[in-house]
Formats: structure tokens, sequence, C-alpha cells
């Protein structure tokens, strides 16, 4: 017993300094963990729904499947690429006939996390999300309908979905569809950033510039609307709260006016990720902004109605690129081979 006692402290004090403990008397690090909380590895159910590897599988190929769209050519993938941070690196998407969409495409990776889906939130879950984007003319531009004639027309596809929904009479239908997109989305998880490491107890995660970067971010007010596990995308925010947001940025757009059409929603979106944001230019609703230290400036002088240093845009920044996380390793499905009874394209 005199030994265990003898080198207690002994331990102790390796684990501070070689970061099992690390962090032990960090205020910064306190700070953070008020405000912010890690990625997780795995989600074990989305909304009471079990993640189960027949439903993953189904919700992949879905995911990648272009005849979801009824040009055969347009897939969830198609805005949402798991290979480029979750976007689509355009300005806005691009649909239907080459069609350009109305606003950005945000990213899916952690999209689980957000308190609603689309920027004005008119979604309340990816369910219902993967709902919009097939049956829209600006985008996939098909019917449920359809949808379901498609999926029905490939054996493969319907031993599929009796394998993911065991005991359903016809288990195909357009709400199991989406349900099966939402679970893989679900799995698009990225852990384990430097952020989340310091986030985790450990000191050495972040250098000297990227934790001068997480004390402005706090101290300057960011966090605000910007805080907890996905570090943003848990509410809605007027743009341009405390200075004009200047018209070409805006695009008209007036946010979730359009679903609520409250006039105190005008301009009002659902505040963005900032996981894994240097993957996921350009940025805001409209994607008119490419540079993330022009953005950093921009949302401190609408949103904070304060005017950053050349120095503290340069050390949020830095900081924001901390947020970059292990990023999923999706491996392309191949996807059921068509019959002779799979609706042809039709790319008008």
């Amino acid at each position: 017993m005199k030994k265990t006692t003898f080198f207690l402290p002994l331990i102790a004090a390796s684990l501070f300094i070689f970061g099992g403990v690390a962090g032990a008397g960090d205020e910064l690090m306190e700070k953070a963990q008020a405000l912010f909380k890690p990625i997780p590895h795995e989600l074990k159910e989305v909304k009471g729904i079990r993640i189960t590897p027949e439903l993953v599988k189904l919700g992949k190929a879905l995911y990648f499947e272009p005849r979801l769209s009824s040009s055969g050519f347009i897939s969830c993938n198609s805005c949402h690429n798991v290979g480029m941070g979750g976007v689509d690196f355009q300005q806005t998407a691009v649909g239907h006939g080459w069609q350009k969409g109305p606003r950005n495409s945000p990213t899916v990776l952690n999209a689980v996390f957000n308190l609603a889906q689309f920027w004005d939130g008119r979604a309340p879950d990816l369910k219902e999300q993967a709902k919009g984007p097939i049956q829209a003319s600006v985008e996939m531009n098909n019917t449920p309908e359809m949808a379901v004639k498609t999926l029905k027309s490939m054996p493969e596809y319907v031993d599929m979905f009796a394998k993911a929904y065991p005991g359903e009479r016809d288990p195909i239908t357009f709400d199991r569809m989406a349900e099966a997109i939402e679970v893989f989305e679900a799995t698009l998880l990225t852990p384990d950033s430097a952020f989340d490491k310091f986030l985790k107890g450990n000191s050495e995660a972040l250098n000297p510039r990227d934790r001068s970067g997480l004390s402005k971010f706090i101290a300057k007010g960011c966090a605000a609307c910007h805080g907890g596990i996905n570090m943003g995308g848990t509410g809605y925010y007027k743009f341009g709260v405390k200075e004009h947001v200047a018209d070409g940025l805006m695009t008209g757009d007036k946010g979730r006016f359009k679903v609520t059409a409250s006039e105190q929603d005008e301009y009002t979106f659902k505040s963005p990720s900032l996981r894994n944001i240097a993957l996921t230019p350009p940025y805001f609703h409209s994607g008119k902004v490419w540079s993330m230290e022009e953005a950093v400036s921009i949302m401190s002088s609408a949103q904070l109605g304060i005017s950053l240093t050349e120095e503290d845009v340069r050390d949020i920044a830095a900081f924001l690129h901390t947020t970059t996380g292990r990023q999923p390793m999706v491996e392309y499905p191949v996807l059921p081979a068509p019959t002779d009874s799979t609706p042809k394209p039709k790319l008008d």
C-alpha cells in the first residue's frame, strides 16, 4: 500500500505532462468545453431508428443513385460530395438542365446534429431534406412515384429494401427511401479534429496561434451563433444584425421568411456549421465569398458590430482550420443494374 501511495503523485504528474490529464488548469480549455462538444466517432441510432448495416448499405446506394433524378445524371452526392467536404465547390447548386439553384449547398457532413436542414430550416430532419431535392424542378426534377417505380424496376434494390426493412409486405416507399438516406448520412461524421482533441483534454492539440484564434472566437462573440457540437446549426439569425449587408451578398434572398411568412424572419438564416469550414468554400447562403478571412471580417462587422484587426482575422481563421476532422472514407458503391422496365432518362 505504501508503494502504491508513493507512486500516485508521480503517475498523476506523468499523465499531466504527457497528455493523459492534459488541460488541468487550462482556462481557455475550460471555456471551450463549456461551449462546444467533440464530434463522436459514431451514432447508434438517429431519431430512434437503429443504424443497421443493411440500412446503411441501402442508404449509401441511394445517396449515390443518379437514377433517382429524371435525367439519370444527378445524385445526392452531386451537390454534397463526400470526397469534397460534403459540398460541391459551386457558388450555388447546379441541377437539372444545368439550372443554377438559388443557394449554396451546405455540407452534409455532421448535418445530423443540426436543428433542421436547408438554410431556411424548412426540413425538420435529414429524412425530409432527402425528399426535397428529388422533387425540386431545379435540382433532380423527379416525382415520388417515378422514384419508387425506378427502384422497384431493379431486383437488387428490391432485395436490399427487403433486408433493410424485414417483415414489410411492400418495403419500397418514398418515405423509406428517404429514411435510408438519412441513416447513411448520419454516419458521415468527422471526429478527431485538432479542436476535438483539445476539447477532450489535449492542451498540445492547438498551437499558440490556434489558441489565440479560439480565445478571440469566444471573446468576440462568434461562439454565440456557432457553439455546440456542430459549431452552428442550432438557431436562426438575421444576416446583418449590426450592419447592413451588401445587396450583392444577399442576392435578394429573404431566408426563413419564405417558410414562415413572418416579417421578423426576413433575411434570417440557420447558422451554418463551422466544422470542416476550410474544405467548404464558397461561404454564406449566396456563395459569394470564397475567402475564409473575408467571411470572418464580414461576419464581425455585420453580426457583431466590431472591426477586427488583420491579426485577429488571421488568428480566428487559423483556429477554424483546426475544426477539420477525419473525413469519412466512403467506398463508391456498385449500383444495381437497370432492367428493361427502368425509366429512361429525360434530359429536357
